[in-house]
């Protein structure tokens, strides 16, 4: 299992205000899933085709992330699934994931959208909202001093891993989910090149995360 043993907040969120918005930000996040998953079915015309289209983008994988933690902050109970996702690490390496994504997105790939496609509600809410909502979340909530340098080795394989999923199904279907690693009109070369860029970027968010953290945690 990676990361320490211990959870960053193991009680439950107090009733009040705070638990409220807390729990409202969870919803947000499953409700923002479903309507992405919805705009995927329609474009692919099936359900399998939506699951493809769906799971490939990482922007998905880092909101689904996003969702869990959040659920189970909110959540009482014991149970192995609620302990995993409050671990410090996995909560710091959700966060690294949204930070890059709301980078990745608002510096590269932004795109203006008509308010007549409703295409631009879920990638507002999975790009700009969400990833506020969380490091908000983070930064109150999170018991902070107990992220360590080493956890950055399994947030880069994390991200290593869907690199390479992502060329094999681009391989296999000759569709990439985003521009900057799409082989069949940069080449080999170039996306590798891109990647490398961000992952690179992914490095500097994962250091910046655990300095912060080990920063508050001496205050």
């Amino acid at each position: 299992m990676v990361g320490a043993k211990v959870m960053s907040d193991r009680r439950v969120v107090r009733p009040g205000w705070r638990g409220m918005a807390l729990k409202g930000a969870a919803l947000l996040g499953w409700a923002t899933l479903g309507i992405q998953f919805y705009q995927n079915c329609q474009a692919a015309g099936s359900l399998l085709g939506g699951l493809d289209v769906f799971f490939s983008y990482f922007t998905v994988l880092s909101n689904i992330l996003e969702a869990l933690v959040l659920t189970c902050a909110v959540t009482s109970g014991d149970s192995t699934a609620r302990r995993f996702f409050l671990l410090p690490s996995v909560q710091g390496g959700t966060l690294v994931s949204v930070v890059l994504v709301a980078a990745v997105y608002n510096l590269l790939l932004r795109v203006p959208w008509s308010t007549q496609e409703f295409q631009w509600v879920p990638d507002e809410l999975m790009h700009d909202v969400m990833p506020v909502l969380f490091l908000l979340y983070w930064w109150f909530y999170v018991t902070k001093g107990l992220l360590q340098w080493r956890y950055v080795r399994p947030w880069v394989i994390y991200l290593l891993v869907y690199f390479v999923c992502i060329l094999v199904r681009g391989r296999l279907t000759d569709s990439y989910p985003y521009p900057f690693i799409e082989v069949g009109a940069l080449g080999y070369s170039r996306a590798f090149i891109n990647a490398g860029a961000v992952l690179l970027g992914f490095v500097w968010v994962s250091l910046a995360v655990i300095a912060v953290d080990r920063w508050r945690g001496q205050r």
